[in-house]
């Protein structure tokens, strides 16, 4: 009986065995058949293809998403390099303008020292100008080691921008023309006038506005014309005479005497003082 059993199961066992190749063959012929899968192979494809589109949209967004983060570094890098490239040259103009400006200067400066023929040159830095005495002083850095005496002239550019008031052994301060102190030691001055008449008078204010300086106390009305020459006059003994001041850029009238005040424009630019040269009179 218990073989009986046994024979009945390995027939059944080749008959699943014969089933499932013819299967398996006709479905090989079906297929090569058709230009379509069967439905069930179908359904997997498409379960297939579904998981594979589900597992990859996560690491395709991870993937995208560092490659974002590396080029926002990227640019964020290069962002600041060229702020840096921007600074350096922002940086290097402004020091070619000033070297610039300064070489222009001295060339000034060199101009006005070969014209001092009655004079020794002394040149100076101005190492200080406080803004509550800008119109008034400046402190250079030579003094009377270097030679300095007080109310020696001091000249800039094309001409006279004030005189030593003060000296120390290394550094001096420097009264300018365009010191609107009323206790300061005023600056007397000479013109010339086409008609050949000498006017003289003295330096007694600063417009700021225009930055002229004042000139008053004139001796004669003798008419005064535009562009005028201006030079020290030597009267008092402090300052020498000759020296260039500027040229008359207005003349106005006054109902009293013989006051009339004229506006001169000054033959430096004195707010903006660097080098300036101390003239030593040649014994």
């Amino acid at each position: 009986m218990q073989k009986f059993s046994f024979n009945r199961r390995l027939v059944i066992i080749i008959v699943c065995l014969i089933v499932s190749f013819a299967l398996m063959t006709v479905s090989v012929a079906i297929r090569n058949k058709k230009s379509t899968p069967p439905l069930i192979q179908q359904f997997g494809n498409d379960i297939v293809g579904l998981t594979d589109r589900v597992v990859a949209l996560p690491a395709n967004g991870l993937s995208g998403s560092v490659s974002a983060i590396s080029e926002l570094l990227n640019t964020y890098q290069e962002n600041q390099q060229l702020k840096k490239q921007v600074s350096e040259l922002a940086q290097t103009k402004v020091r070619d303008q000033t070297l610039a400006k300064e070489n222009k200067q001295l060339k000034q400066q060199i101009k006005l020292n070969d014209s001092l023929t009655d004079y020794t040159a002394i040149s100076a830095a101005v190492i200080t100008r406080t803004p509550s005495s800008w119109q008034n002083q400046v402190v250079i850095n030579k003094g009377s080691s270097a030679g300095v005496v007080k109310n020696m002239p001091v000249m800039s550019g094309s001409g006279l921008v004030g005189r030593v008031a003060e000296v120390n052994k290394t550094n001096s301060k420097v009264e300018l023309i365009t010191d609107n102190n009323d206790a300061a030691n005023r600056f007397a001055v000479s013109i010339t006038t086409k008609a050949g008449k000498t006017v003289n008078g003295v330096l007694s204010g600063y417009k700021s506005a225009t930055g002229q300086i004042v000139m008053d106390n004139l001796t004669t009305k003798s008419k005064i014309s535009k562009g005028d020459k201006v030079v020290t006059s030597g009267l008092g003994g402090v300052t020498p005479k000759g020296l260039f001041v500027g040229t008359v850029a207005q003349s106005v009238g006054s109902d009293y005497g013989l006051s009339t005040k004229l506006y001169i424009t000054p033959a430096t630019d004195l707010s903006d003082l660097n080098i300036v040269t101390v003239a030593v009179t040649k014994q």
